[in-house]
This record gives C-alpha cells, sequence and structure tokens, in this order.
C-alpha cells in the first residue's frame, strides 16, 4: 500500500512538473505566433481573408516575393557551391593551414550580417576601395561593380552564409568510411565519377543540411536587404514587413501579419524541400571522424592553396580593412593618406554620442540577462527532457525551437502584437521597453542553448546521477558537485551562442526598439540610414575588434581547461 501511494505522488509530481513546463512554453513560444495568425484574418466584421486579398493584389508584393526568393535562392546556390568546395579541400586533401583557413573560413559567420556588409560597402561601393583602384588604374572614374542593388543582395549573402555549408559538410565528410571510396577507386572509378557517385550521395545530408540553414537565413536576413537594397529601393520581405510597421497606417499591423505569414510559408517550403532530399539519405553519425588526407594533391597543392588563400583574404579580410580604413579618414571619400586620418570618428562614438553609449550597455545587459536566463533554465528544460522522453516533451521541443526556426522578422511582429495587450483588459507595460527586447531574445535563442546543453547531458549517462543520488546527495548537492562540472561545456557553448548572436543582433530589436532601448545593430544602421558612414564604420571596427578579442580569450580559456583535464 506504501509503495502504492508512493507511485502515486511520483505521479502527480511527474504530471504537475510537466503542466509547470507546458504553460510557459506554449504562452511564450506558441502564443505569439498564434496572434499573428488570427491578426491576419480578423476583420472588423469578424473573420475572413481581406487582408490576404488585398496584400496579394498589390503587384509590390509580388515584386518583393520575387526578389526574396531570388535573393534567397541565388545566395543559397553560391553558398553551396562555396562550402562544399572549401569543405572537400580540407577534409580530402593535404593543403596546409586547414585550422587558419577553418578560422577565415567561419569569420563572416562570426561577424554580424549587417557588418560585413558595411565593410563591403566600403570595398565595393560606388566610392569604394575596388571603383578607386579601377579609376586610378584607368586614370579616369570607372565603375566597375556597385554592390548596391539585387545581385549585390545575393552576393554578400553567399559570402556570408556560406560557411554553414562548410561546416556541416566539413563533419560529414570527416565520417564518410574511407574503404568505400577505396573500393569504387579500385573498381575503376576516376575523381570525378567517385566523388558523384559515392561521395557526394553519402555526404547529401550535411550539404542539404547546410544548403537549408543558408536559405532560411537569407530569408530571415534584414541587415543585407537594408543596407543594400533600400538605398536602390530593392525590397524583400524582411524589409517590407519592416516598412510596412514603422509606417503606421491603419492596416499596417494586418499587412505586415499577412507578410510575415508569406514569409514563414517560404520558410517551411525551404525545410520541406530540404526533407525531400535527404529523406533516403543516411550517414553514419557514430563514426569517429577520419581526418587524413584521401587526395594527396602532389604539384597541384601551391596552386589550390594560393586560391583558398586569395579567396579568404579578399572575402573575409579585405572587406573588413576597407571598413576600418574608412574609420579613420576625416571625411567620407578621401584617400587614405597620413593627413586625412583622424581617431574623431571613434571619440565621438565612445564619448560624445549619448545613444552609441546607451546601445552598448543596453546591449550587453540584454546579452548577459538572456544569456544566464538561458543558461540556467534552457540546461534545466534540457535535462528535464532527456529524463523524460515521452511525446509531451517532444512537443515542448518543437514548440521552443519554432521561434528560431521562422525568421526574426516574424517573430518580432508576433511579439508586438502579442505584448500590447497580451490578455483582454491586461496591458503589462512591456511594450515599447527593453524588456520587451530582453524576453523577445529568450524565446528566440532558448533552443540554442537547450541543444548545446543537450550535447554534454546525453555524454554523461544516468548511472552518474543514480549513484549520487544512492549515496544520500540531495537534488541541489547532485546538480552542484556532480552534474555541473559534467555538462559545463556544453552548457558554456550555449551561452557563448546565445551571448554572441544577442549581443549583435538587429532583425529583432529593428522593430522593438523606441528611444532609450536601442541596441547596437539599431545605432549602426541608424548611422548609415542617416549618411553618417564614418560614425557607422567605426562603431563597427570596435564590435569587430571585441569579438575577435572574446574568440581569442575564448580559444585561450579552452586550451588552458583541456591541458588541466589532461593534468
Amino acid at each position: 500500500m506504501d509503495k502504492g501511494r508512493r507511485w502515486a505522488a511520483s505521479w502527480s509530481t511527474e504530471k504537475m512538473t510537466t503542466w509547470l513546463v507546458l504553460v510557459p512554453v506554449a504562452f511564450f513560444f506558441v502564443y505569439p505566433l498564434w496572434k499573428l495568425l488570427a491578426l491576419s484574418v480578423e476583420t472588423e466584421t469578424g473573420f475572413g481573408l481581406a487582408y490576404f486579398s488585398e496584400v496579394l493584389k498589390d503587384g509590390r508584393t509580388w515584386d518583393t516575393v520575387g526578389h526574396t526568393v531570388a535573393a534567397a535562392g541565388a545566395s543559397t546556390v553560391i553558398a553551396l557551391l562555396i562550402g562544399v568546395g572549401l569543405a572537400w579541400l580540407c577534409a580530402y586533401t593535404d593543403i596546409r593551414f586547414k585550422g587558419a583557413v577553418h578560422l577565415l573560413a567561419l569569420l563572416p559567420l562570426l561577424i554580424p550580417s549587417y557588418v560585413m556588409t558595411l565593410a563591403w560597402t566600403q570595398m565595393a561601393g560606388p566610392q569604394g576601395v575596388l571603383n578607386r583602384v579601377a579609376s586610378w588604374l584607368s586614370g579616369s572614374p570607372v565603375e566597375l561593380w556597385s554592390v548596391y542593388g539585387l545581385d549585390g543582395i545575393i552576393v554578400v549573402m553567399g559570402l556570408t552564409h556560406y560557411p554553414l555549408v562548410y561546416m556541416l559538410t566539413l563533419s560529414v565528410l570527416h565520417r564518410i568510411p574511407k574503404e568505400l571510396e577505396w573500393a569504387a577507386r579500385s573498381s575503376g572509378a576516376g575523381a570525378y565519377l567517385m566523388f558523384r557517385k559515392v561521395t557526394l550521395p553519402l555526404a547529401l545530408p550535411g550539404i542539404a543540411g547546410g544548403g537549408l540553414l543558408a536559405f532560411i537565413s537569407g530569408l530571415d536576413n534584414f541587415g543585407i536587404p537594408a543596407f543594400l537594397g533600400i538605398p536602390e529601393n530593392v525590397s524583400v520581405l524582411s524589409t517590407f514587413i519592416y516598412e510596412q510597421v514603422i509606417g503606421f497606417g491603419p492596416s499596417a499591423f494586418a499587412r505586415a501579419s499577412v507578410l510575415s505569414i508569406l514569409l514563414a510559408v517560404l520558410a517551411l517550403a525551404g525545410t520541406g524541400l530540404q526533407w525531400l532530399i535527404v529523406r533516403k539519405s543516411k550517414v553514419d553519425q557514430t563514426s569517429a571522424a577520419d581526418k587524413s588526407v584521401r587526395v594527396p594533391l602532389g604539384n597541384r597543392r601551391l596552386g589550390a592553396e594560393l586560391a583558398v588563400w586569395g579567396f579568404l583574404l579578399v572575402t573575409s579580410v579585405l572587406p573588413l580593412l576597407s571598413m576600418a580604413s574608412t574609420a579613420f579618414l576625416k571625411a567620407y571619400g578621401l584617400p587614405f593618406v597620413w593627413e586625412n586620418l583622424t581617431w574623431k570618428h571613434f571619440e565621438f562614438v565612445l564619448q560624445n554620442h549619448a545613444g552609441t553609449r546607451a546601445a552598448i550597455s543596453n546591449s550587453l545587459m540584454l546579452a548577459g540577462m538572456a544569456g544566464l536566463f538561458c543558461l540556467i533554465a534552457g540546461t534545466w528544460f534540457a535535462h528535464w527532457r532527456i529524463q523524460r522522453p515521452f511525446f509531451a516533451g517532444k512537443a515542448m521541443e518543437g514548440a521552443i525551437a519554432l521561434p528560431y526556426a521562422l525568421p526574426g522578422m516574424v517573430l518580432g511582429l508576433a511579439m508586438i502584437l502579442t505584448w500590447i495587450e497580451p490578455i483582454p483588459g491586461w496591458q503589462p507595460g512591456l511594450y515599447g521597453t527593453v524588456w520587451l527586447i530582453f524576453l523577445s531574445y529568450v524565446i528566440r535563442f532558448f533552443i540554442l542553448q537547450v541543444k548545446s546543453s543537450t550535447v554534454s547531458i546525453m555524454q554523461v549517462g544516468k548511472e552518474v546521477e543514480e549513484a549520487a543520488r544512492i549515496n544520500g546527495a540531495g537534488y541541489g548537492t547532485r546538480w552542484r558537485r556532480v552534474l555541473l562540472p559534467l555538462y559545463s561545456p556544453g552548457m558554456l557553448t550555449g551561452l557563448f551562442l546565445v551571448f554572441l548572436t544577442a549581443f549583435t543582433e538587429l532583425t529583432i530589436s529593428s522593430l522593438l526598439w523606441t528611444s532609450g532601448s536601442e541596441t547596437i545593430g539599431v545605432v549602426i544602421f541608424s548611422f548609415e540610414q542617416a549618411g553618417s558612414t564614418t560614425y557607422s564604420t567605426a562603431l563597427s571596427t570596435l564590435i569587430v575588434a571585441a569579438i575577435l578579442l572574446v574568440l581569442t580569450a575564448g580559444s585561450w580559456l579552452k586550451q588552458l581547461w583541456q591541458r588541466r583535464i589532461e593534468e
């Protein structure tokens, strides 16, 4: 009887815990998206598709959809070509200095896309380094290419998102059994046939996964089309939604919600296409990574290395150097000579501009608080989810992942619609404050911490916690003395991802910011929109330096931690 009571009490506690998790997940992660959907079909007389009809009959809508599909699709093709090619060279060949190549290949992903875009405007804009050098060589004004416009959006998106393809493809290539390729080669297959018949099909899950991430990132991206498209009157759905919201017309939010649904449909269509491509593909992710050289290049190695390093320097380093050089000029467009250089733009953004100081403070606070909250709550949720692998837990994890899977502009609009009045008659006062940005960051990036913590938790067997419990360790003691030290690598990785992503975020904050709640991305965007290029490049240069410093410190701490473990 006592055993039955204990089982009933345990079951009751389990059920109550599930409801305590389910309610906030439904309210914070699902309810805002439902509000967005509901607004799109609400009319003055009830429910209907009047706003859908109005938006879909607008010729500009279809122009914008065309630009969006073209930008996301073509940039994904560029990302696939570059990412797969570079991953193959690093995984299979004997090119040297692969560590440095890997770091430079990831640089466009680590630097905020709007900063990389600003860097490209300084290298390939009308007054950029590329056109100035061409004019100097020809002796007359020449414009080889301007990065502004749809073609510039496509190129910069492709060069910004190819690291996503590179990382996933590299991981899969390292796990393809070399014996299969040897068997194909011994059967008479040449290098091209072996790649097409063996390597490519086995690497397809990683390639398709990276391609999907590049496509979704292209749909989601606001900074690149805002910087390069708005000056040329080229709109994509993310910038079109932004224009609708800041327009404050009588049906602005309703029209923006319809556009957000169109954007979400495109993202889901890309996800479905990826599933169709890889549904029959399999790769053994449990096999150990094989980083041995499979294709010695011989006499071609030096040429391959020069091509790789030339590409990385031109696409990752030169734009950032061009941006930094502009930040030191006394006025935009002057030649980069000693008498034209100054520190005054850095002094202005750091000391004389109150908005920049507030933005740096806000971004640090928001990223730090979001990272800390996600670290604690996300790790606990990951532990709870793994310990109880039932359907409700899987559904809740899917709900938590949804705000990150959908474009950020969709979530930003959903948060506005929800928190103006979450429940009829209740206005919590979050709208228009920095706390709504904080809540949005948590909802958007929570899944990053959950996934990172899950990796570490799954590597620690349940018997470890059970042994601690049997030896008398209470719940708090088990976490403090046993679990946290073992989970810390994944937890800290998640914290780093959440902090860095939130610190440089622009898409959500571009919709939610008000006076006093500016973020770094918003200030850089505002500087550029106002034509203050020297100020925007100065602040962006400082952000890049800070990110590189954090990455260096993180790498040093990681090496120090590994040495302590080995000792």
